[in-house]
């Protein structure tokens, strides 16, 4: 399955898709309001307006796996990253990134191996996947690794559209 065919939802409840963003180099991160990497989204924020008009955005994808750090509702999301980083940045509904419920988006995605050739399920909160243009699965970055860390912005300006 592409990964621009798989049905997705906003945090409005919308219906949406990866579709939306073919041709754009996109960075889809796991995401959390109360856990200690929570400040990565200031990081994915800048990335987002430093590269937004380039061919790139940031998609979230707020998940409540890991130790409950995510335990509100899409409403109570949205404020915080708005109020709190000034999130601009699409931000997916919440869903599961393992286990028997993964979503689908996080089925293929957890296919890819990082930097350490390592496959398989998210480790925690704040993985990042970086997705190229044409829809494939060109970076995976665990949690350690910051959105504005070298590795990262290297990866991104590869994907950005010519």
């Amino acid at each position: 399955m592409s990964l621009y065919d798989i049905p997705l939802r906003t945090l409005t409840g919308a219906e949406t898709s990866l579709a939306d963003y073919k041709g754009k180099a996109v960075l889809v991160v796991n995401v959390a309001s109360k856990c200690g990497s929570t400040p990565q989204y200031a990081g994915l924020e800048d990335l987002q307006k430093r590269y937004q008009d380039r061919g790139f955005t940031v998609v979230g994808a707020p998940c409540n796996q890991f130790g409950d750090q995510e335990p509100g509702t899409s409403e109570e999301i949205a404020t915080f990253c708005s109020m709190t980083y000034g999130v601009t940045f699409p931000m997916l509904d919440k869903l599961d990134v393992n286990g028997d419920s993964r979503h689908a988006l996080f089925t293929e995605l957890t296919a890819a191996s990082d930097a350490e050739g390592n496959a398989g399920d998210v480790q925690w909160n704040f993985e990042k996947f970086l997705i190229s243009p044409d829809g494939t699965v060109a970076g995976r970055f665990r949690t350690r690794t910051l959105p504005e860390s070298d590795e990262v912005v290297a990866a991104i300006e590869a994907q950005l559209p010519a």
